[in-house]
C-alpha cells in the first residue's frame, strides 16, 4: 500500500500567500541611523549603520547603545567598555574607541563647534604621534621580513610610543584626547548657560524687590524654573565624573591603547612560546618561562620544528597543537591579570585629567548654589514685604471697624431724636434751637472722643508687648 504524498499536504491551506514589494527589496531598517565617523588621522566620514553593526564594530552591549537613543531620555552619563568608551553628556552622545570615534547627533547645530574641536585636537594629536608611527611601520616591516616575532615586538613598541612627543614629551592616547573635548564642550556649555542665567536673574530680582508687579514676579518664576533645570544637569554630570574618580577600576576599563598593546603583547608572546616549547626537552618545562627570545634563536627553533615535524609526522604535529592550547591558556590567564595591575598604575594619568574638569564643573555647581541662595533671600524678602503690607491692612480693618462702633453710637443718638415722644428738648418754648445744636456737638465730640480713645489704648497696648 502506497502513503501519501508529499504534495497531498498543503501546508498553506487558510493562510494567505505572503508578498513582497516589486524588486524583492525589503523595507529599510529603523534602527539604521548615521553616524559620523572620525578617525585617528583626523579624517570624516559619515556612514549608516545599524544596531547591530555598531554592536560588533564597538563590541558594545545592547544596553550601553540605548543609552544613546535620542528617543529616549537618559542622563548624563560616561561609560568604560572592554573595547570603547560611551559619552553621554548634555547634546554629545558618541563612542570612543582606541582608533575612531562615532558621533551620532552630527547633523545637530550645537554640535558642529564641537566636531570642529575634536577635528583639530585629533589632527594635533596625529601630527605628535606620527614620527614614531613612521619608525614603528619602518621596524614593523622588517620583522614581517624576517619573523613575526619581530613584528609583534615592533607592534607593541609602536602601541607604547604613540604615546610620546617627539621632543620625549607625554602625549596623551587617542581615546583621552577624545574625551577630554568630550568633558570640556559639555562642561563649556553648562557654564555658559550658567552664565546667561546669572545675568540674566540679577536685573530681574532687583526690579522685583523695588515693585512687585506680575510682570517682574512672572520673570522671576521663569528664571527660577531654569536656575533648577540647569542644576540638576551640572549635578549631575558632577556626580558622574565623582563617580569615576572615586572607582579605579572604571577609570582603568578606559584605557583602550594598553588594552590593545597587551593584546599584541599577549598575541606575540603566545606565538614566540609555541615554536619554543618543541624545541625544550621533556625535564626543562621549568625554564619555559624564562627563555631568552632572540631573533637567531627563533630562526633555529623554526627550523628545529620544521625537520622534526617532516621525519615525525603527525606524533610532532599533536604535540604542537597540545603545547600550543596550554600555554595559549597560560598566557590568557596571566596576561589578564598583567593588564589589570598596568592599568592600576597608569591610572593616575587619567585621574589628573578628570580632576581638572571636576573642579571646572564643581565650581559652575557652586555659583548656581550662589545664584539659587540668592534667589531665596529675594524671595524671602518679598515675603516679608507681603507680610508688612498684610499687617498694613489689617491694621487698617481694626480702625475702620472702630470708627464704624463709634459712628453706630453717634447714629443712635440720631435715632432717639427721631421718634415721636414728648420731651422738653423738643417743645421750641422751653428749649429752642441752641440746646439742640449743643446736643449733636456734645454727641460728636463724645464719639471722636471715644474713637480716639480706643486707638491709642491698642497702640498702648502692642507697646507693652
Amino acid at each position: 500500500m502506497r502513503g501519501p504524498r508529499p504534495e497531498d499536504f498543503d501546508t498553506n491551506a487558510g493562510h494567505p500567500t505572503p508578498t513582497f514589494p516589486a524588486g524583492g527589496s525589503r523595507k529599510k531598517g529603523m534602527g539604521v541611523r548615521t553616524w559620523l565617523v572620525l578617525c585617528s588621522s583626523g579624517k570624516e566620514q559619515a556612514t549608516e549603520a545599524g544596531k547591530h553593526t555598531i554592536m560588533r564594530r564597538t563590541g558594545l552591549p545592547a544596553r550601553d547603545l540605548r543609552i544613546l537613543d535620542p528617543l529616549l531620555s537618559y542622563p548624563s552619563t560616561v561609560l568604560g567598555r572592554e573595547r570603547a568608551i560611551v559619552i553621554n553628556l548634555e547634546h554629545i552622545k558618541a563612542i570612543i574607541t582606541g582608533q575612531e570615534v562615532l558621533i551620532l547627533n552630527s547633523k545637530d547645530p550645537s554640535v558642529a563647534p564641537f566636531i570642529e574641536e575634536l577635528q583639530r585636537r585629533i589632527r594635533c594629536h596625529h601630527h605628535a604621534t606620527k614620527p614614531q608611527e613612521g619608525v614603528n611601520t619602518e621596524g614593523a616591516a622588517q620583522g614581517e621580513a624576517g619573523t613575526s616575532q619581530l613584528f609583534g615586538e615592533e607592534a607593541k613598541k609602536g602601541a607604547k610610543q604613540s604615546l610620546g612627543n617627539q621632543d620625549g614629551s607625554k602625549v596623551l592616547p587617542f581615546e583621552f584626547v577624545a574625551l577630554e573635548a568630550c568633558l570640556e564642550a559639555a562642561i563649556t556649555s553648562l557654564e555658559s548657560e550658567a552664565v546667561r542665567l546669572e545675568l540674566e536673574a540679577h536685573p530681574a530680582l532687583d526690579k522685583l524687590t523695588i515693585k512687585i508687579s506680575t510682570l517682574n514676579l512672572e520673570r522671576v518664576r521663569q528664571i527660577k524654573s531654569r536656575l533648577v533645570a540647569i542644576t540638576g544637569r551640572v549635578q549631575k554630570v558632577r556626580d558622574e565624573l565623582e563617580k569615576l574618580l572615586n572607582d579605579d577600576e572604571d577609570m582603568a576599563e578606559m584605557y583602550l591603547t594598553d588594552k590593545l598593546a597587551q593584546k599584541l603583547e599577549n598575541s606575540s608572546a603566545s606565538s614566540t612560546s609555541d615554536t619554543v616549547v618543541v624545541d625544550l626537552p621533556e625535564g626543562d618545562e621549568d625554564d619555559r618561562h624564562h627563555l631568552p627570545f632572540f631573533y637567531h634563536d627563533l630562526a633555529r627553533f623554526r627550523t628545529e620544528v620544521s625537520s622534526e615535524s617532516c621525519h615525525r609526522g603527525s606524533d610532532a604535529h599533536n604535540l604542537l597543537m597540545r603545547a600550543h592550547s596550554a600555554l595559549s591558556r597560560n598566557s590568557r590567564g596571566t596576561s589578564s591579570t598583567r593588564s589589570g595591575m598596568t592599568n592600576k598604575l597608569n591610572v593616575q594619568e587619567l585621574e589628573m585629567l578628570l580632576e581638572a574638569y571636576f573642579v571646572q564643573i564643581d565650581g559652575t555647581l557652586n555659583k548656581l548654589s550662589t545664584l539659587t541662595e540668592y534667589v531665596d533671600d529675594t524671595e524671602d524678602y518679598i515675603n516679608i514685604m507681603l507680610d508688612d503690607k498684610q499687617n498694613n491692612l489689617l491694621q487698617m480693618g481694626v480702625m475702620l471697624t472702630t470708627a464704624g462702633l463709634v459712628m453706630s453710637l453717634f447714629i443712635a443718638v440720631a435715632g432717639v431724636f427721631g421718634m415721636n415722644i414728648n420731651i422738653e428738648l423738643f417743645n421750641d418754648e422751653v428749649a429752642g434751637p441752641g440746646k439742640f445744636m449743643w446736643t449733636v456737638v456734645g454727641g460728636t465730640a463724645g464719639s471722636l472722643f471715644l474713637y480716639f480713645g480706643a486707638i491709642g489704648w491698642y497702640k498702648h497696648s502692642r507697646l507693652l508687648e
